[in-house]
């Protein structure tokens, strides 16, 4: 996210960037020896080299995040933003956009409680940051956005953008397809393309900062991103399509049952968080905010885009 930010602000407006990051020979997005870009170079967590640069921001846009390991996640997630906060000049600040994951909030945009009660670190430490951001001095100045699934760079060589997580899932999970075509279950979800939160993050970041416009919320201003839910059944279908294959008329219904017995017979390691996940099913938002909330357009609206600007071939062998 970060280099799809930092490209479509360098090509797309006259800011200078700072871009604080801990290995400069990933950024490829954008050249670093341009005179409108400044590297800052080192970890989030230890961020007094750069104090004086980071106190000459007028709009910070915070993508670091970290998981894995609880300690860290704490470091990383909670911790060192305060302390970006804590360093910026509260008389130059215009706005602070905070990524966080829409993984933590229910249907209507408030905090889930089982992000507290059964999140994994990850989820529990962007809870914790979120609740303490409500309550910050500079609350009002603070957009919080909230990806859904990312889809970002490409799933071949070929793209100076680093590839998602879930991209890169794509060409693994198309190997099950044979497989997966023939299963069904009730569940839904958002997901969108990189390029679109950058074009969603560089359009606040160039227009005046104003109060809470979204009702119902607090000083914090809350957007989801994403496009329109998209059910489990659909996005196989559409993948069965694209890879120009048979879509059986009938499948498996996949019902909590028959997880739970498939669980145990595979020998699946779940936590808390995955099970109430099973359960939640329905991870969809109101609203959600893609590219056209803005009066913009999107760079990938629908699945079949997604496929096709990740280069996923319509048959065949799939990239190495």
């Amino acid at each position: 996210m970060g280099q799809y930010t930092a490209e479509h602000l360098y090509r797309n407006s006259n800011a200078e960037l700072l871009l604080l990051l801990r290995d400069p020979s990933k950024l490829k997005a954008v050249p670093a020896d341009d005179p409108r870009i400044t590297l800052l170079v080192g970890d989030l967590r230890d961020l007094e080299p750069h104090a004086a640069a980071i106190a000459t921001a007028t709009r910070v846009i915070h993508t670091a995040t970290a998981w894995g390991d609880p300690q860290r996640a704490q470091q990383v997630n909670v911790v060192a933003v305060k302390r970006l906060l804590a360093l910026l000049d509260p008389a130059r600040l215009e706005q602070v956009i905070y990524f966080s994951t829409a993984s933590i909030l229910d249907r209507n945009l408030n905090l889930l409680p089982e992000a507290m009660a059964y999140g994994t670190e990850y989820i529990q430490t962007k809870a914790q940051c979120l609740q303490d951001l409500e309550r910050h001095p500079l609350a009002e100045r603070i957009v919080a956005v909230f990806p859904t699934l990312v889809f970002g760079g490409r799933v071949g060589p070929g793209d100076c953008h680093p590839t998602s997580y879930l991209t890169a899932g794509v060409k693994e999970g198309l190997s099950w397809l044979w497989l997966a075509k023939w299963l069904r279950t009730e569940a839904s979800f958002h997901f969108i393309h990189a390029a679109d939160i950058a074009t969603v993050c560089a359009h606040l970041a160039t227009t005046p900062q104003r109060p809470n416009p979204e009702p119902g919320q607090g000083a914090v201003r809350r957007l989801v991103l994403g496009q329109a839910p998209i059910t489990i059944n659909q996005f196989v279908a559409s993948l069965v399509r694209w890879r120009r294959g048979w879509l059986p008329p009938v499948g498996i219904d996949l019902q909590g049952w028959l997880i739970e017995g498939l669980i145990k017979l595979l020998r699946i390691e779940v936590n808390a968080w995955d099970r109430f996940s099973i359960r939640q099913r329905h991870f969809v938002h109101q609203p959600v905010s893609p590219p056209e909330r803005f009066g913009l357009t999107s760079y990938a609206p629908t699945l079949e885009a997604v496929l096709d600007t990740a280069g996923v071939p319509r048959r065949g062998r799939l990239p190495d």
